[in-house]
């Protein structure tokens, strides 16, 4: 798999640092905190979502207003062969599925999943991981208390 090169400036990593705090920030706003022209600020951000540098914009919600407060990490060995993903494709279809990884060791993924309380993990558990073929076995962890998760990626500071 190659590399791909994205040759940021040092403007590009403070529109993203800008963004990734707050992207509801006009351009307006970002071009009047570097000193640049809102013009100038409307290209470089279509740039960077034109080489998927911006994959997409999103609202952080509060999980137990949604009454999903149950969090769990399950590791989920499978018959996959390696290479394949077709169990993947699968967890990633299934809405309480928030992530799906692909991790070395014993288990072939790593889901986190949200659901209302533990009932409704045994039934996500027992009615669609259950039916899936290729599930050989899972471990689950449920979370007690989150201390911080967070979405932002460190951005570098180049000057």
């Amino acid at each position: 798999m190659a590399k791909l090169e994205y040759n940021l400036d040092h403007i590009d990593y403070q529109i993203l640092r800008i963004m990734q705090n707050n992207a509801r920030t006009n351009n307006a706003d970002i071009a009047r905190e570097l000193g640049m022209a809102p013009s100038a600020i409307l290209e470089r951000v279509k740039k960077l979502e034109q080489k998927e540098i911006i994959l997409q914009y999103n609202a952080k919600i509060n999980p137990h207003a949604l009454d999903q407060n149950l969090l769990s990490f399950i590791f989920i060995k499978t018959s996959d062969i390696i290479g394949e993903q077709g169990v993947a494709y699968l967890l990633a279809e299934m809405p309480e599925v928030q992530e799906v990884h692909d991790i070395a060791g014993d288990d072939g993924y790593l889901i986190k999943v949200r659901t209302n309380d533990s009932s409704g993990l045994v039934d996500l558990m027992r009615n669609t991981l259950g039916k899936i073929e290729g599930i050989l076995s899972t471990r689950t962890t449920i979370v007690l208390e989150t201390i911080k998760e967070e979405q932002k990626l460190v951005i570098p500071t180049k000057e």
